[in-house]
């Protein structure tokens, strides 16, 4: 589980709440049904309009995806592909085979498999390519969703304090006395409208993109071991040209390991 954006959500929230009670103000200031509506209603809607079911239907996955994200550890990938190297240059290429039918990564079993069909460098790095890029284009728009309703929920917020603007001028005269929580309300929708945006869609949204980070520095590791084991080049050599692709951080933890 991902303690770090749970307790996030916590002190956000918390921090959030307790600057409106710090000086005894009620919380039921900040509520308005109908505001509520506006919001989420026009948000929900704006992306149901711009987007397709299929990307929809996955957003609660995505969610999901955010709290309890799939742990991507560069490392292990380069310690797999340089034992892959030592299989393929102390046996041969074929030998390969056994270990791409127990490796449990799709992706660096395919790579390992056109290895064995004796593909060429270039076709091997034009598919892996072709992958990368693939996977790249559905998580963008996996991600892309969140963006876009970020940016509709202040939109919407905006349009309900216009309605509540519109509706207390109308009454003005009847109830000039009103003006101050006539203002109140109208102003609450393009807080929740900030709230919506800014605590929960956008953070979402950069969390996709880090765990997409992660998952394509690993492909992007599998690919280059895969070339470099195809031209043959030692595993001592492979190790360290695979390490440059960690960040400096944990590339001097894994040479202090060395």
């Amino acid at each position: 589980m991902n303690i770090v954006s749970i307790l996030g959500y916590i002190v956000g929230l918390g921090l959030i709440i307790y600057g409106i009670i710090e000086n005894g103000d009620p919380l039921s200031n900040f509520w308005s049904a109908s505001s509520v509506m506006i919001v989420i209603g026009g948000t929900v809607g704006a992306v149901m309009i711009g987007y397709p079911w299929k990307i929809i239907k996955n957003m609660p996955k995505m969610i999901f995806m955010m709290l309890k994200p799939k742990k991507y550890k560069p490392e292990k990938y380069i310690e797999q592909m340089v034992e892959y190297a030592k299989i393929a240059r102390t046996k041969s290429l074929l030998a390969l085979e056994d270990s791409a039918n127990t490796c449990p990564d799709p992706f660096m079993k395919s790579s390992l498999m056109l290895i064995v069909d004796a593909n060429d460098s270039e076709r091997v790095k034009a598919m892996l390519d072709d992958a990368i890029n693939f996977m790249c284009d559905r998580h963008e728009e996996n991600w892309s969703i969140w963006e876009k309703a970020s940016s509709l929920a202040p939109a919407f917020g905006m349009i309900g304090t216009l309605i509540g603007l519109i509706n207390m001028l109308a009454n003005l005269q009847e109830n000039p006395d009103g003006l101050g929580a006539g203002m109140s309300v109208a102003l609450i929708t393009t807080f929740y409208g900030c709230i919506l945006a800014n605590v929960f869609l956008t953070p979402v949204a950069n969390r996709l993109k880090a765990i997409h980070s992660e998952e394509v520095l690993c492909m992007e590791i599998v690919k280059e071991g895969s070339l470099a084991i195809i031209s043959g080049a030692n595993p001592r050599y492979i190790q360290e040209k695979l390490e440059f692709m960690l960040p400096k951080k944990k590339e001097g933890k894994e040479k202090s390991k060395n």
